[in-house]
């Protein structure tokens, strides 16, 4: 019954409708119970998922795991179409269609000839092509403020980045410190307000608030030295870890429990890990 989707492809065309044809064998009559049962919504999580884990395979340098999660990323494409065909809404064609005009139409200094215009510099630099990109944007979105353009970044964004898209958005019409002076200004003054309000007894609500406006500050001294935040606290939490680790093993070599041992102690271990970073 089957019996061609067990036969390797020979182009990736031929790979890309066995893919379709696998997943509408698995949401189809005597298909998988689990498989029928997925909606958009209960696809959010492992969407999300899949996505984070292809960014751990290309950090990691793992190629032979970056084309498995690649796959997984691209079965949710797949998987999402299918469901809004079955909805009578569009399929998988209609959205790779969707992608290549819209990647067409926001490179006109690639496709000008073929889109009959005219292009000022062919010779663009990213960060000409960037602002073209995003005028093109706003163009076919019809936005007409700054306060829409941030309304359409996703709230589900991790905060970090998200904090940095808004920030990036109000520094286009000129909203941002002169320099990151400012920032750092800014920074030091919400350091203030979270100790003011975690000595006042001010409450739980009011301290939330306080220490989102200090992490909110950091993201902008990280966009004025040009640095992920997002990238620079995963590289900060890999750090501690690493170190924690040394703790932790060293204390057992030792013939000592961490819960058995002092903050001093271990915190004498925790030098000697940052010390071996160091003569590495």
């Amino acid at each position: 019954m089957y019996e061609e989707l067990f036969e390797a492809s020979k182009t990736q065309e031929e790979a890309l409708t066995r893919l379709c044809k696998v997943v509408r064998a698995l949401r189809g009559p005597g298909g998988c119970p689990w498989d029928r049962a997925q909606t958009h919504e209960t696809m959010i999580r492992p969407m999300v998922e899949e996505a984070y884990e292809v960014v751990e395979a290309i950090e990691t340098g793992n190629m032979e795991n970056l084309n498995e999660e690649l796959g997984d990323v691209l079965l949710q494409v797949v998987m999402h179409s299918h469901i809004c065909e079955d909805e009578g809404l569009f399929d998988l064609r209609s959205v790779i269609d969707n992608i290549a005009e819209k990647m067409i139409r926001r490179h006109p200094h690639v496709f000008a000839e073929n889109l009959e215009i005219q292009t000022k510099n062919p010779d663009l630099s990213i960060d000409n092509v960037l602002d073209l990109w995003e005028n093109i944007k706003r163009t076919e979105k019809a936005e007409t403020s700054v306060n829409q353009r941030m309304s359409e970044i996703p709230r589900h964004l991790p905060a970090l980045l998200r904090a940095d898209k808004i920030q990036a958005k109000a520094a286009k019409v000129g909203f941002d410190w002169a320099d990151v002076s400012g920032a750092f200004d800014k920074t030091e003054e919400e350091i203030a307000e979270v100790k003011e309000a975690y000595q006042k007894n001010e409450g739980h609500a009011r301290l939330k608030e306080e220490v989102g406006d200090l992490l909110f500050a950091v993201v902008n001294i990280a966009r004025f030295l040009e640095i992920d935040p997002e990238d620079a606290l995963n590289a900060a939490s890999r750090k501690f870890h690493s170190r924690f680790t040394y703790i932790e093993e060293t204390a057992r070599e030792q013939g000592n429990r961490l819960e058995d041992m002092t903050l001093a102690q271990m915190d004498v271990l925790w030098d000697e890990a940052k010390l071996k970073e160091k003569t590495k």
